[in-house]
């Protein structure tokens, strides 16, 4: 056994490809050693700015050898056929074997082959996986016709074990394996020889070169927390700046520095996505006053001022970005306290998409759909509807055009400059949320009502031109958009039925659809603001008023839109599909069978999410217990046997079972038992009291498993027959109460 190290040495690689590319290579090597024949015990792989390493232990000195045989034609097969046979396998026809069998001869190649050295295959492998290496991107450097992600100047690749250590003969595009690296580019440039992984890990750390990646994170992240303690700061944490900063440097040694007092009036999170996105500096935060008021940067030596002509250097370019940033700031303020108008304005000229409109009409399609949500989550509906039309004036400030990570959060500051409510500016901040699964959930009630909006109307937008997801594309994040939706609705325990809110959105991207197919314009909602009723009335008018206002202009109209104002309901039932399928995503990674939810959503009043929810989970927690899976045992044969019979006699015994009829105490006891639950279930149920009504069901496993231990349900005595028949019927119904029951397995 040996150990194998290999180092391929190159300018720069990217930080943001350096994972992938470990991982890349640890999978290349070892697949093609493993498929030729070699074993291994355990594999690491590293990576800095300058360098991919792979190490392996305990790898095989050589292949095992193979011996194939492999069937051929008849040896009185055509010449062409024997010819092709001997071609394929690469042997001449004395070297074949006769073996007789039914139909005569067949010939037979045995094909033995020898096992091979290591460094032979170890050779073809790397030679293969540097070829082919799937590099984002990647460049041809000289008169060479090898690409890499930089220029490759070496390859280190040595066997080392208990013979002293080999070098791998390989030689690519006039690159020659070796058993030398370099450490530091300034520091320590000069190349020096290796025995061994442990020998190579320790020299390079004397040549100012941290080979672990998570090494230089921990060091990067020690040493900023220690300048930061020292100075009274705490530094604001950022993992994916770590990673990337770590993937900059070889030898990180922190500096801390100071920003001016001109820029400290900029809100917090400029200045740190500032110093993050161009200068790739750590935010420094002073506790007292909450204020970011310096910045770590990693230098990538070891300065001899102790960093001052680094830092000096740092401050005076970082002076200049935040220069531009309090301009930014300024003029958007400017904008801002004046009502945003200006921003509004050019939003007009702004398109959302070319059949939707413009990002203006969104705007107004979401205000609209805000003030009607707002009463469902407890939110002012004046303030819901100006939340909403305020919510993205910043798409058209300067800031943001800068930073577009701060559209949302820019729009909270300016909305306060201007004097708004504070739920209209924290409705700014919040729409967008969640973003994914882990993204904290707005809760303010005005936020909630603009979220929801906001996703809704996204949704029915593009359902409405039928640009749906389809396999893993969904190149407008609409499952992310349906799973906001589900934890909004779920966080703030929104009950409302989906149906007409979605068919109220519909409606209106229905306009927008015909407006931007050239149909003509005109229709207004001012003549039902004062409709009064429930929102499924408010949705059903403003349709039957949209597609009377189009039945004028059937010409003019596209196939979408008359596929959408004749038949609406396939479009709103698909999308609420379209829910259901990401809520089961969302309830089965919190532990809810997917069956579970089938059996609940098979029940009325799917649309109102929470209520779903509230029955799938009490659902899920009685099947649980002992009495679930055996009252579903005694729930599914008695729906087996009732259905069987009703198929044969084509009756539905539906008809109400009599006791009178009833001839052991097992069967009258069922018939109390029934009576008992159907009284406790039925209130239970109208209050969504989920709970007691599981357990009043539970109460029927012990009298149904009697009934049918006792009671043979096809009597030869056709009225028994019959009661007891419509006695099973009571079970399903009863039971089927709750959720539908024959959609759980097991």
């Amino acid at each position: 056994m040996s150990d194998l190290l290999i180092e391929l040495f190159s300018e720069e690689i990217p930080a943001r490809m350096q994972a992938r590319a470990r991982a890349d290579l640890q999978a290349l090597i070892t697949n093609g050693l493993v498929e030729a024949g070699l074993t291994y015990a355990s594999v690491g792989a590293f990576s800095t700015p300058r360098r991919l390493t792979l190490s392996i232990e305990g790898l095989s000195g050589e292949s095992r050898p193979v011996r194939e045989e492999r069937k051929g034609p008849s040896a009185s097969a055509p010449a062409a056929a024997i010819e092709g046979f001997l071609r394929a396998t690469g042997l001449t026809l004395d070297q074949l074997e006769r073996r007789a069998d039914k139909k005569g001869e067949t010939l037979y190649a045995v094909i033995e082959k020898p096992g091979r050295a290591a460094p032979a295959i170890i050779a073809e492998v790397l030679e293969a996986t540097i070829r082919n290496f799937p590099w984002p991107k990647s460049m041809r450097w000289g008169n060479g016709s090898l690409k890499w992600v930089r220029p490759l100047h070496a390859i280190l690749c040595i066997l080392s074990g208990d013979n002293g250590t080999e070098i791998v003969p390989l030689t690519l595009d006039g690159i020659e394996a070796s058993n030398t690296t370099a450490g530091h580019r300034f520091l320590a440039p000069a190349r020096f020889a290796v025995t061994s992984f442990d020998d190579y890990a320790t020299k390079l750390k004397r040549a100012k070169v941290v080979l672990d990646s998570a090494e230089r994170e921990a060091a990067i992240w020690q040493g900023a927390q220690n300048l930061a303690f020292a100075a009274g700061m705490e530094i604001v944490p950022d993992d994916k700046l770590l990673t990337e900063v770590a993937g900059l440097v070889e030898w990180p040694v922190p500096l801390m520095g100071r920003i001016g007092d001109a820029f400290l009036s900029l809100p917090p999170e400029v200045l740190q996505t500032s110093m993050r996105e161009h200068q790739k500096f750590f935010s420094v935060k002073n506790p007292k006053t909450g204020r970011i008021e310096g910045f770590v940067t990693v230098a990538n030596t070891d300065p001899v001022d102790h960093g001052a002509t680094i830092l000096a250097g740092n401050q005076k370019v970082l002076s200049a970005r935040l220069s531009d940033a309090k301009f930014f700031w300024e003029n958007d303020l400017r904008v801002a306290k004046s009502g945003m108008t200006e921003w509004l304005d050019g939003l007009k000229s702004v398109t959302f998409h070319n059949k939707l409109g413009s990002q203006s009409d969104r705007i107004a399609r979401i205000a609209a759909l805000a003030r009607e949500i707002a009463p469902l989550v407890g939110a002012d509906p004046d303030l819901a509807e100006q939340a909403a039309r305020l919510a993205k004036a910043d798409l058209r400030s300067a800031m943001v055009g800068e930073f577009p990570e701060l559209q949302g959060l820019m729009g909270m500051y300016y909305a306060r400059e201007a004097g708004l409510p504070e739920p209209v500016a924290l409705a700014a901040r919040d729409h967008y949320s969640p973003l994914g699964p882990t993204d904290t959930v707005p809760t303010e009630p005005v936020s909630v009502a603009v979220a929801l909006a906001d996703k809704i109307d996204t949704l029915t937008g593009f359902w409405a031109i039928d640009e749906k997801p389809t396999g893993s594309k969904d190149p407008f994040a609409l499952r992310r958009a349906a799973l906001g939706v589900i934890r909004l609705v779920l966080g703030g325990k929104v009950r409302t039925d989906l149906a007409p809110l979605v068919l109220l959105a519909l409606t209106r991207n229905t306009i927008a659809v015909g407006e931007s197919h050239g149909a003509p314009t005109g229709f207004s909602e001012q003549t039902l603001n004062d409709l009064v009723g429930s929102l499924t009335t408010r949705a059903n008018a403003l349709f039957s008023a949209v597609r009377e206002h189009y039945q004028y202009f059937r010409d003019e109209i596209s196939e979408q839109i008359r596929a959408t104002i004749e038949d609406p309901s396939s479009r709103t039932s698909d999308l609420l599909t379209f829910f259901h399928d990401r809520l089961k995503v969302f309830l089965k990674d919190q532990g809810i069978r997917h069956d579970v939810i089938d059996a609940c959503l098979a029940m009325p009043g799917n649309d109102d999410l929470t209520l779903l929810v509230k029955r799938a989970e009490a659902l899920a927690a009685f099947l649980k217990t002992e009495d679930g899976p055996n009252l579903l045992a005694g729930f599914k044969r008695a729906n087996t046997i009732l259905t069987q019979a009703e198929t044969k006699d084509g009756v539905e015994y539906s008809f109400g079972a009599d006791i009178k009829f009833a001839e052991t105490d097992e069967e009258r006891a069922l018939f109390a038992a029934l009576d008992a639950a159907e009284a406790t279930i039925t209130p239970a149920m109208k209050s969504e009291d989920f709970a007691t009504a599981m357990e009043a069901m539970a109460k029927l496993r012990a009298p149904i498993d009697a009934f049918f231990t006792a009671v043979q349900v096809n009597s030869d005595n056709e009225i028994i027959r019959r009661n007891r028949l419509n006695l099973l019927h009571r079970i399903r119904t009863i039971c089927s109460g709750v959720a539908d029951l024959t959609k759980l397995e097991g």
